[in-house]
């Protein structure tokens, strides 16, 4: 009980660390007079675009593996069939990222022109990532069954979908609400 505990305080102590990780906090998208605010505008997207992709790519990825270590406890023969199967899984979730990825950068930088079009295009495009992750977790929920049974697979799912709702939330939260100015 106190392993577990403390995986949670990790937890929390990632979650807390992480959002806190993008300086400046949501992305400064407001319509500028001239031309020296355009310019720092453009700049600051980019320095907050890339701090995502820090974000999706290496700074919870690692964390995220060892977190999900600690609380799947698994024994050796366990982790031997888990490990190559939550690989594959992360390198497909990994290509769904760069799709968000896309659509995030298309959003950051048509957010100060949005038009009713792009609104639409860009949450269909987002709604798609969320359709197409589930669809995801359940194919390899699938393969962790098979190899493992259900209730590790259950703990599996589980725990990557709190792991997950955390990592959207930080970067959720720093992007502009659309059509409303910073």
């Amino acid at each position: 009980m106190k392993r577990l505990a403390m995986v949670w305080f990790l937890v929390l102590a990632l979650s807390a660390t992480c959002l806190v990780f993008v300086p400046g906090g949501k992305l400064q998208a407001q319509k500028s007079v001239d031309q020296t605010s355009e310019t720092a505008l453009t700049e600051n997207e980019k320095q907050n675009l890339q701090e995502y992709i820090v974000l999706l790519r290496e700074n919870l990825r690692q964390e995220k593996g060892q977190l999900l270590g600690a609380v799947m406890q698994f024994t050796p023969a366990q982790a031997a069939k888990f490990w190559p199967i939550y690989d594959e899984y992360d390198r497909e979730l990994n290509k769904l990222n760069n799709l968000r990825l896309e659509n995030m950068k298309s959003y950051a930088r048509d957010y100060s022109r949005m038009t009713d079009e792009k609104a639409d295009q860009l949450t269909r495009q987002a709604l798609e990532f969320q359709k197409r992750r589930a669809d995801l977790l359940e194919k390899y929920y699938e393969r962790v069954k098979q190899a493992l049974g259900a209730t590790i697979a259950a703990r599996f799912l589980q725990v990557e979908n709190q792991l997950l709702s955390i990592m959207d939330l930080q970067i959720e939260s720093r992007l502009p609400v659309v059509g409303h100015e910073s």
